[in-house]
């Protein structure tokens, strides 16, 4: 029994230090989605906020797409992992509405980033009659570029 206790002081050890080995994932940069829209974020800060831009691919207007600005921030702190989870608000230039998202940055087993992200697009209501129509909700997930 004393000969094995070594033996599994070091499996226990290997197993342990592959679980514990998260990999990393970072919001800054560019970002394309499944849908073609194109999302670029700046720098995070000490704090876990950033900024960056937006330009949809889809559009529920006539109006001409134009690039919109985004400001977010992400979960830090002591829970914090790796793959962070964050939140993000687009502020459309070309419309009355506002999008909102909440997602994670994961790594995959290629080591590729991948954000998974759901959406609330709130649209303006002249009246609170049409209230009922003013939000969609979705999902997106975006790749780096």
């Amino acid at each position: 029994m004393v000969q094995t206790t070594p033996f599994l002081l070091v499996l226990f050890l290997a197993l342990g230090a592959h679980s514990v080995s998260v990999k990393k994932c970072s919001l800054t940069g560019r970002w394309v989605n499944d849908l073609g829209s194109n999302m670029t974020i700046t720098t995070v800060n000490a704090n876990g906020d950033f900024s960056g831009t937006y330009h949809t691919a889809v559009t529920a207007t006539s109006n001409q797409i134009k690039v919109s600005p985004l400001q977010g921030s992400l979960q830090k702190g002591p829970n914090q992992k790796g793959q962070p989870t964050f939140g993000l608000t687009v502020n459309w230039s070309f419309s009355d509405s506002i999008t909102v998202f909440t997602g994670q940055c994961f790594v995959d087993d290629d080591g590729k980033e991948i954000l998974k992200t759901m959406w609330l697009l709130r649209s303006h209501m002249d009246n609170i009659k049409n209230d009922w129509k003013a939000t969609r909700v979705g999902t997106n997930v975006f790749t780096r570029l």
